[in-house]
């Protein structure tokens, strides 16, 4: 059901400082800042030869990642998000195998603007799972 791995996604207490370290001491390709206001975030995409980075920075007060980031001050690994083809056939298949659905159980658009949803950690050894329709 899954395809390739989109990306990893990681929460940053200071963006520019995590831009400065991927483009300058890692040499990679990083994209402009990006807001979602819709999901609370800055996003800063990295691109690797075989998937993405994404870094996550709080946007606006109730940011579910200034929550992550209270808990985890210096940062650290978010969630991973994976593709699907069809995304309401792949909640529909996770939801009838007793997968929990975060939020609504809808898809919303994600910083790539296509359908996304999140799967409950605790039904995936401990890491929040993002699936994105490819």
């Amino acid at each position: 059901m899954i395809g390739r791995l989109n990306h990893v996604a990681i929460a940053v207490p200071d963006l520019d400082a995590a831009v400065a370290q991927y483009r300058d001491t890692l040499g990679a390709q990083v994209r402009a800042p990006q807001d979602e206001p819709a999901h609370g975030v800055t996003v800063v995409f990295i691109d690797l030869p075989n998937t993405k980075v994404e870094l996550l920075h709080p946007l606006g007060e109730g940011s579910p990642i200034a929550g992550f980031l209270e808990k985890n001050p210096a940062g650290g690994i978010h969630h991973i998000c994976y593709e699907v083809d069809d995304i309401l056939a792949a909640r529909d298949r996770l939801k009838a195998q007793g997968a929990r659905v975060l939020g609504d159980g809808e898809p919303k658009i994600g910083a790539h603007g296509k359908p996304v949803l999140f799967l409950h950690p605790k039904d995936f050894t401990g890491t929040l799972v993002e699936l994105e329709q490819a």
